[in-house]
């Protein structure tokens, strides 16, 4: 699952993206109201973390417009305001769930997963392809009932590979919605961690559904290319 984080404090938002990546999720940051709006208008984010005061725009701004624009995507609002009328007017605002500083990064992993169970994107819980199942929420991976012990970065490209099954997916394409945003395209990462994947994959039975595709990308499908 994808994630956008908001927040103009640095220290914080790195914080904050290093704990939700430790927990497998992928991970984009933005510093300001305006450019976490583009962001969040330019890409498919399965939840936003979203700071309340922020410069360019703030994020009751930012939540009303995307509520007009009829985006669905689940948004836990961060704020040091913890009066009622606040928390109030953060909620009628559009948001789903609101967070007062100072909190534990383990009381903000669990209203995460809260959020995503609610499925705010209207996004299945579990996907299937074959014998291979996948827990979103719970983070867990099978094939053929066996369990798969997946690191987070693998447990993310399976995913996605599952929510695009029997179609070609570019190594470009993977970059840009599994890794972060910044990330050095020139890198051989995405081959390792696919390499890495496909193994698990064939040492838990069954017929190789992995492919690759040769100067494009990649495909989960049960039948090789041709």
């Amino acid at each position: 699952m994808r994630l956008l984080v908001v927040e103009d404090d640095r220290k914080v938002a790195s914080f904050l993206a290093r704990g939700l990546r430790e927990e497998g999720y992928a991970v984009d940051v933005a510093n300001d109201g305006s450019e976490g709006s583009l962001m969040a208008k330019l890409h498919e984010y399965d939840l936003l973390v979203l700071d309340v005061m922020l410069p360019g725009a703030t994020g009751l701004e930012v939540v009303r417009d995307l509520r007009s624009r009829e985006s669905r995507v689940p948004i836990l609002l961060l704020s040091a305001r913890d009066s009622r009328e606040d928390i109030v007017m953060g909620l009628d605002a559009g948001a789903d769930d609101y967070l007062t500083k100072p909190f534990g990064l383990d009381e903000l992993l669990a209203r995460v997963r809260a959020l995503l169970r609610r499925g705010g994107a209207a996004r299945p819980d579990r996907l299937i392809f074959e014998d291979v199942h996948l827990d979103r929420v719970a983070h867990q991976a099978e094939r053929g009932g066996a369990r798969l012990v997946l690191t987070p970065k693998e447990f993310q490209l399976l995913e996605f590979f599952l929510l695009h099954a029997e179609r070609v997916v570019r190594r470009t394409e993977l970059l840009e919605k599994v890794w972060d945003l910044h990330f050095d395209p020139m890198s051989n990462v995405v081959d390792v961690h696919v390499g890495n994947l496909r193994k698990k994959l064939r040492e838990a039975g069954g017929p190789e559904i992995l492919h690759t595709v040769r100067g494009v990308g990649y495909v989960l499908h049960r039948d090789p290319p041709h």
